[in-house]
């Protein structure tokens, strides 16, 4: 797997996977998913999506 995900990008994630895990807890837990999602993106730097539409948001 090929980082496709930069720092700023990463930041975002994280902070929405918070987002995402205080609504599955308040809400329904079909956030928690969505959380682990923007988590696992957010620490391997790699997002499927973007590969799939060939977005790469490191700088180079």
């Amino acid at each position: 797997m090929k980082k496709n995900v930069g720092k700023t990008d990463k930041a975002v994630r994280f902070i929405m996977g918070l987002i995402f895990l205080y609504l599955g807890f308040a809400y329904s837990a079909w956030w928690y998913i969505i959380a682990a999602i923007a988590f696992v993106t957010s620490f391997t730097s790699f997002c499927g999506l973007y590969k799939l539409l060939k977005i790469n948001t490191i700088k180079k």
